[in-house]
């Protein structure tokens, strides 16, 4: 007898998630030979624990179709893990309890390492446990820092938008370098991994730019970000920095942090803009500064391509797995080709990718600390070509509005 597929979303949205959503739905949607309903849990697994499942079968068609171009998280996301079975059997007992209230048989995740390591969590639940459940996990996640997958999808996106952001604005600081600002600080994300900071690296297509990149990968040492700086003043008139939130200090630890968190790993990170205009400003250069934020992650209108494709492959591959018995996985992209870029999608097991973190390589970045090399750009600039652009209605983008019914509840409430 077919069975439900529950499907949900995790950790930082991203400009393309909901083509992951997309592919899945619509993949589910043609095979009723194999599946029954599809529910989306309401702030990932907290909606599971809660009951809270969106029945999809009140959905239209066109309004599932529209996912594939609208950011954010269509179904609301979290930041929130499982504990271990040990320690918090009560979650567990849920999670079996709404499983098996809704007869669901596979579970997508959609998320970075922190949700595979939810998955992960889940699937062993399942196997120690004999619940028949394929348990599948499909990548996201704007930093690119997830193992075993060429990329994640969500970089590819936000790479352009930064590259693109920062050619645009190269062109308004040359003109304005000559009487007035100097020095044009961008923040990006990038918590431990630098991704984002390399991606402003593409927006010019040789080295011969005034354009420094800073990562976590390389810690801040001033005299030799100011003395950089200073040369690419004199050479150029001006000169754009491009930083990683996640900026370390020689005693590796954060420059700048926000705030603080409950969950390890989830501190606010932000402020390394302000305190490095502070800096540029005292050795004399006047000084703007911005913090891309949201607008990195949701710039749909922008977005890749090749990574809205992957996106929606990676949802419908999830579906595919299930369909053959397979379980325990993430969908992977394995690139085969770099020029022309081509590419494949394959799996590998949760386990190795649960809680990992993937940094920019040593040979991705320049001697000097703040620069890219030839191998990063060869990396890089396949992920974001073409365009996707959505629909627009009286001059602005029109995305998915979706009825979002709440499936009737058959447990008792959670606490």
């Amino acid at each position: 007898m077919p069975h439900n597929v529950l499907y949900a979303q995790s950790g930082g949205v991203t400009a393309v998630i909901n083509a992951s959503a997309c592919g899945v739905i619509e993949t589910v949607h043609r095979h009723p030979e194999h599946f029954c309903k599809v529910f989306a849990a309401r702030d990932g697994i907290l909606g599971i624990l809660h009951e809270e499942l969106y029945d999809l079968a009140l959905e239209t068609p066109s309004e599932i179709a529209a996912l594939r171009h609208t950011p954010g998280g269509a179904f609301g996301s979290c930041r929130a893990d499982l504990g271990e079975p040990d320690t918090h059997p009560e979650q567990y007992a849920r999670l079996l309890a709404v499983i098996r209230a809704h007869d669901i048989g596979t579970f997508i995740y959609n998320g970075g390492g922190g949700s595979m390591l939810t998955a992960a969590k889940v699937a062993r639940f399942a196997r120690l446990n004999d619940l028949d459940l394929n348990v599948i996990g499909v990548p996201k996640t704007i930093d690119n820092d997830l193992p075993k997958t060429d990329t994640s999808p969500g970089f590819g996106s936000a790479a352009k938008y930064i590259a693109t952001s920062v050619r645009e604005v190269s062109r308004d600081l040359a003109a304005m370098s000559g009487t007035s600002t100097k020095v044009f600080i961008m923040e990006v994300m990038g918590r431990h991994a630098g991704w984002l900071a390399a991606a402003a690296g593409l927006a010019f297509e040789t080295e011969d730019f005034p354009l420094l990149l800073m990562f976590p990968e390389t810690p801040f040492i001033e005299r030799d970000f100011t003395a950089a700086l200073q040369e690419y003043i004199a050479r150029y008139g001006w000169c754009i920095v491009v930083v990683a939130e996640g900026l370390l200090c020689s005693d590796l630890s954060f420059c700048v942090q926000a705030q603080r968190s409950m969950t390890f790993g989830h501190e606010q990170l932000g402020g390394m803009a302000p305190q490095l205009a502070t800096l540029t400003r005292k050795l004399g250069y006047k000084t703007h500064w911005a913090v891309s934020d949201y607008f990195q992650r949701s710039a749909r209108h922008i977005a890749s391509k090749v990574d809205v494709e992957q996106a929606y492959a990676c949802g419908v591959a999830a579906v595919t797995h299930a369909m053959s018995g397979r379980s325990d996985v993430m969908v992977s992209i394995r690139r085969t080709s770099d020029e022309p870029y081509l590419w494949t999608l394959d799996a590998v097991p949760l386990d190795e990718v649960a809680d990992m973190e993937l940094p920019v390589p040593a040979e991705y970045i320049r001697a000097d600390g703040f620069g890219i090399t030839a191998a990063a750009r060869r990396y890089m600039l396949p992920l974001i070509q073409g365009e996707d652009i959505p629909p627009f209605r009286d001059g602005l983008p029109v995305f998915a509005e979706l009825k979002l019914q709440m499936a009737v509840k058959c447990l008792p409430d959670w606490a």
